[in-house]
Order: C-alpha cells, then sequence, then structure tokens
C-alpha cells in the first residue's frame, strides 16, 4: 500500500455535504421518534454507520493525492461555507465517524441500564454534536471551521446538563460560558482581521506557507497567534480548560463522547489546522511562535497529570488526564519538526480511541456496580475481568507503552524533541509519562489485586453486552493500530510530505 502522496489535484465532491447532512437528517428523524425507542436507536445505528462509510469511501482519492472540495455559499470573495477532504481532515473524520458507531451501541446499554430520562434529547443532541465534528473535520477555511466549531458548543450543552439538577445546570454553564466566550471574545476578532489582512480566509494545500502576508508585522502575528490558540478553548490548554471537569456532570457516554471525539478533539483539530495551515510553519518559524508554545501546553502537561494524582473520582482523574493528553497533540506541532508534528496528529487517532474505551469502563462500572470512586474499587476486576482487562490495555496506551496505539505517539514526540534540540521538552515528555503511570497504574492493580471491603455487594458481574462490547471493540482497535500504525501513518504524511 503506497503512502498517500501530496494534494496535486482538487476535484468536487457533492458526498462531502451527504457527510454532513446525514448527522442532521438522523437528529431530526430522531425526536420524532420518542415512543417509539427501539426504532429511535435503529435510526441513531444506522445514521452512524452510512456516514462511517461515506467518509471511507474518501480514501481512494486521497490516496491518489486529491483534494475533494465542495462549496455551498460564496459570502464574500475569499470568504465561503465549502467543504474539504484531505490527508487531515480524513484523519479526523474518521475518527468521528467510527466512535459515534461504537458510542450509539454503548448509549443504548448506559442510557437504558440506568433508565435514564430524556433519551430521545439525548440521542438528537448526541448526533447534532457530531455533525458539529464533521462540519470542522471537513472544513475548506477558517470561516466553515469557526461556524462548525459553535454549532458543537451549543449541541452539546444540553448532553452536559443532561441531568437537569443543580450540580448538571452549574457544569453546564461553565461549559458554554468558557466556551462561547473564548471563542467570541478571541477567535472572531482574530479571524476578521486576518480575512482584513490576507482577503482571505481559506485552507492552502500545503503547511508552509499558511495565509498570513509576509510583511505583517511582528506584535500583529503574535497577538493573532495567541488569540487563535485560546479563542480555540476547547483543546483544554490551561488557564481555559475549568470547563472540562466541569462537564463530568454528565452521563458517561457524554464523558466519552466530549473527551475522546466531538469537543476535545474539535478543539486541537481547529487549533492545530489553525497552527499549520492559517499560520504555516515557516511563519511560526520566522517569528519564533512554536518552541515558546512547546513550553506553554507542556505546563498544561505537568500540572494537569499533577492534578489527576488527586483525584480518586475515576471519571475526575480521566478528565484531568485528558486536559494533560491534548497539549501533546498541541506540543508536536508546535515543535515544528517532521517527527513532532506526525506524533501530534496521530495522537489525535491513538487518544481518541483509548480514551473513549477509558470512559466507556468507567460507564460500564458505575452501571454494574455503582462505584464511581477509585477507592471504591478494591477487588472489582476478579468480578469484571473484560472491563478492567480494557481499562488496563488503555492505561497502557495513555502512558506510552508498546504495543498499543499511545506508544506510536510517544515515540514520535520524543524523537521530534531531539529533532528539535529541546533537552527541556524532552524531560516533560518523560516526566509526564511518569506521572501517567502514577495516576493510571493504582486503579488497574486496586482492581485486580486488592482486597474487597467486607460486606461488599454480592452478584456484582460485568455491564450488559451492549456496553461490554464496545468497550473491547475500542480497545482492540487501539492495539491494532498500535502494531500496524500505517494506515493512520499515511493520511499525516499526506499533511507533513
Amino acid at each position: 500500500m503506497d503512502p498517500v502522496t501530496a494534494a496535486t489535484t482538487i476535484s468536487q465532491e457533492p458526498n462531502l455535504l451527504l457527510a454532513v447532512i446525514i448527522p442532521l437528517f438522523g437528529s431530526l428523524v430522531v425526536m420524532t421518534l420518542k415512543n417509539h425507542p427501539n426504532l429511535r436507536e435503529f435510526v441513531s445505528s444506522a445514521a452512524s454507520i452510512l456516514l462511517f462509510c461515506i467518509v471511507l469511501s474518501f480514501i481512494p482519492a486521497i490516496r491518489e493525492g486529491r483534494t475533494l472540495v465542495y462549496q455551498m455559499f460564496q459570502l464574500l470573495p475569499g470568504l465561503s461555507i465549502t467543504l474539504r477532504a484531505d490527508g487531515f481532515s480524513m484523519i479526523f473524520a474518521m475518527v468521528a465517524s467510527s466512535l459515534w458507531t461504537i458510542a450509539v451501541f454503548y448509549s443504548m446499554g448506559y442510557m437504558r441500564g440506568l433508565k435514564e430520562h430524556a433519551q430521545t434529547r439525548f440521542n438528537a443532541c448526541f448526533a447534532l454534536a457530531i455533525f458539529g465534528a464533521i462540519g470542522v473535520a471537513l472544513s475548506d477555511n477558517l470561516f466553515t471551521m469557526y461556524l462548525f466549531y459553535e454549532i458543537v458548543s451549543v449541541c452539546t450543552y444540553p448532553l452536559v446538563a443532561h441531568h437537569q439538577d443543580e450540580e448538571g445546570y452549574e457544569g453546564g454553564k461553565k461549559y458554554v460560558v468558557y466556551l462561547t466566550t473564548t471563542a467570541k471574545l478571541f477567535l472572531l476578532p482574530a479571524m476578521i482581521l486576518i480575512y482584513v489582512l490576507a482577503g482571505t480566509l481559506d485552507f492552502p494545500h500545503n503547511i508552509s506557507t499558511g495565509i498570513i502576508p509576509g510583511d505583517t508585522r511582528a506584535w500583529v502575528v503574535i497577538m493573532l497567534y495567541v488569540f487563535c490558540i485560546f479563542g480555540f478553548a476547547k483543546n483544554g490548554v490551561m488557564p481555559f480548560h475549568h470547563w472540562l471537569p466541569g462537564a463530568m456532570v454528565a452521563p458517561t457516554p457524554v464523558s466519552a463522547l466530549l473527551h475522546a471525539v466531538a469537543v476535545v478533539k474539535v478543539g486541537v483539530f481547529c487549533t492545530t489546522r489553525t497552527m499549520l495551515y492559517v499560520f504555516g510553519t515557516d511563519t511560526m518559524s520566522t517569528f519564533n511562535l512554536g518552541i515558546p508554545t512547546a513550553y506553554f501546553v507542556g505546563f498544561t502537561i505537568i500540572m494537569a497529570s499533577v492534578i489527576a494524582l488527586t483525584k480518586d473520582n475515576l471519571k475526575a482523574r480521566l478528565a484531568y488526564s485528558t486536559v494533560s493528553q491534548l497539549s501533546y497533540i498541541i506540543l508536536g506541532v508546535a515543535l515544528l519538526t517532521p517527527h513532532s508534528i506526525d506524533g501530534g496528529i496521530i495522537h489525535i487517532v491513538n487518544h481518541a480511541f483509548s480514551k473513549i474505551t477509558l470512559f466507556f469502563c468507567a460507564g460500564a462500572i458505575y452501571v454494574a456496580a455503582h462505584k464511581k470512586n477509585i477507592s471504591e474499587m478494591s477487588g472489582l476486576g476478579r468480578t469484571m475481568p473484560f472491563t478492567f482487562g480494557a481499562f488496563a490495555v488503555a492505561s497502557l496506551s495513555m502512558i506510552g507503552a508498546p504495543p498499543v496505539a499511545g506508544f506510536v505517539s510517544k515515540w514520535y514526540l520524543l524523537v521530534g524533541s531531539m529533532e528539535a534540540h529541546q533537552v527541556g521538552i524532552l524531560l516533560i515528555l518523560i516526566g509526564s509519562t511518569v506521572l501517567n503511570v502514577g495516576y493510571f497504574a493504582p486503579v488497574t492493580y486496586k482492581a485486580f489485586f486488592g482486597k474487597k471491603p467486607e460486606g461488599a455487594a454480592v452478584g456484582i458481574h460485568e455491564a450488559p453486552l451492549s456496553m461490554l462490547i464496545p468497550i473491547l471493540i475500542a480497545v482492540t482497535i487501539s492495539v491494532i493500530i498500535g502494531i500496524y500504525p500505517n494506515f493512520m501513518m499515511q493520511f499525516v504524511k499526506a499533511v507533513t510530505g
């Protein structure tokens, strides 16, 4: 199988519009099926599978070096709502569409197992979140990406506030205020100024040039860059990360969606897309934007890991792990070396499958044993071996141990830090790996080797198969893409050349 080559041909592709419409249409249909739960979930499943198949249908063209585009609306010269599939967009589109398929089946078991209320609204908003995520993945310019970014923020609010209690509303308010305020305060002004300066918001077809004019003053470029980094607050970079742990009040399938696909990945995808395609590696090198960014997000990597060590609630620990792991992606791109950029981009994929496995496991533990805190999970691994076994494997991926997917990311990032001659970044990566072991290993050890407390509930067993099977599928994919990374790496190489 030959690697994907750099894009040389632009082809019109109406199916790009279909890829965006399917989750939107699926959501609308789901809302009409409140009194038909089986049919409602059939529609959700069918829409997810159909979307995945359409995304897969783009692969042959991308492998041939073509870039697929479809313009919906032309607003002004250089300003349009246009869709595009290239190597970078395919990485995120494949992750989002495949994980939606898995998450739909998992959600059935979770929501029904706990007899959750408002399941129709839940399924509809779930599909709308994927509608936004796919739109972000397939955006051809900064304006289109911004619109879909905001759609994700709005459509996921009902999911965060799903329980409709004081805690849910507080978490939802923090979530939507952080994300919409930063987008309006930082990103929108930056986007307008970039359009005024460049006369376009269209992404170029390589990561070198960007669209910022070469004669732009240094302080303007730096200001625009900082505004874009903070404007995409879904990337979880400190200090605009507090929304992410606060969103843990949502049901576990939502947490999995937020932390693996539709929100945080939208944030880091938009951030890295902007770094590489709006500013470009040449501009970032000229104005020395990369290395300071790497150290800045390196602080997030370490501090979030330290905070994760202090959390007894499993979902809270996973939330701060996500804050840390997201910054690996930005750090890799910011180092601007071939291996580091490869490592940052591929971590979008590797983190997604491993982290969704971890959240799926947390949900299965709650459904089967009604346990949320790690201190209460002693001995549970002996009664839920598949769930905790999957948790252990996904934890190894987060740590960066072979042969799981996270090892590939860590390897490229470590090599990239040496290419950049940044010993400090190398130490940050090694230190964060040690911290990863510190907050993941005790969960598995306690579950399999801890002593069950006296009077512990009897009859605990694995969660329903509708939850267990998606867990096993997700963790298996994590191992497969760790052992055979070349399939996804060919799309990464299409970005970096």
